[in-house]
């Protein structure tokens, strides 16, 4: 089964989400069979950050209100978090453009770390603090998870998975995602938003039933293994 998940790293939704689908995975029986890919979408691709400027008056102006209007929004999403185990610090949160962080997040795919990077990235931004549009930052980050600073200071300099940020992005539209976080399971069924863990467990279910290959006759009817075992 294949999972493609839309967000963006500095989707508060999108870590509240990841942690509820990882404990409806939990109890999947068959979740090695699982395939999960992290979708590129940015909320505010053209942002041009504005240095000392706090996440809360850059949600307050966004929202068309004050810097407390934003810091009480914040507050009320950090007690979400809570819910899930997470611990939000949006007093420390460092507001930048996330396209070079989707850009080490494919780069990340093509090692098999997508996941952890995805993990590393939003504990650094909405736990440590730590700016993910900086370069230094993300080479440290990507090092964190095994992946090679060489390799993701070229990349991300030469914009080498910016393509494939587009393509996400594009096929987004396509798939008619509005907002963040998206889900499409085999390319089949959508949940939008991070919904409670029972409705990730029940599409799970759902899809896993549907696409597995139906056994038709009688289960004792005569059959070969590959050890050459016959009855």
């Amino acid at each position: 089964m294949k999972v493609e998940i839309w967000s963006d790293v500095v989707c508060p939704f999108c870590y509240i989400g990841k942690r509820k689908f990882e404990k409806a995975l939990e109890g999947f029986g068959p979740k090695e069979k699982v395939e999960i890919v992290w979708r590129s979408f940015q909320l505010d691709p053209d942002l041009q950050p504005v240095p000392g400027m706090s996440v809360h008056e850059y949600l307050g102006k966004r929202k068309g209100g004050t810097t407390a209007d934003g810091k009480r929004m914040n507050d009320q999403m950090a007690e979400m978090a809570k819910e899930v185990g997470l611990h939000y610090d949006f007093d420390k949160a460092v507001i930048n453009n996330t396209l070079l962080a989707h850009q080490l997040l494919h780069l990340a795919k093509t090692h098999q770390k997508q996941d952890q990077m995805k993990e590393r990235l939003f504990a650094a931004y909405y736990t440590q603090g730590q700016n993910i549009g900086d370069l230094d930052t993300l080479v440290k980050l990507g090092e964190e998870v095994g992946l090679d600073g060489t390799e993701i200071r070229a990349a991300l300099e030469q914009q080498t998975y910016a393509q494939e940020v587009q393509e996400d992005i594009v096929r987004a539209q396509q798939v008619g995602v509005r907002g963040v976080p998206f889900y499409v399971f085999n390319n089949k069924y959508a949940v939008s938003g991070a919904q409670p863990t029972e409705l990730f467990k029940e599409v799970l279910d759902k899809v896993w039933e549907e696409e597995k290959p139906a056994i038709l006759g009688d289960v004792t009817g005569g059959t070969c293994t590959p050890d050459g075992v016959c009855d």
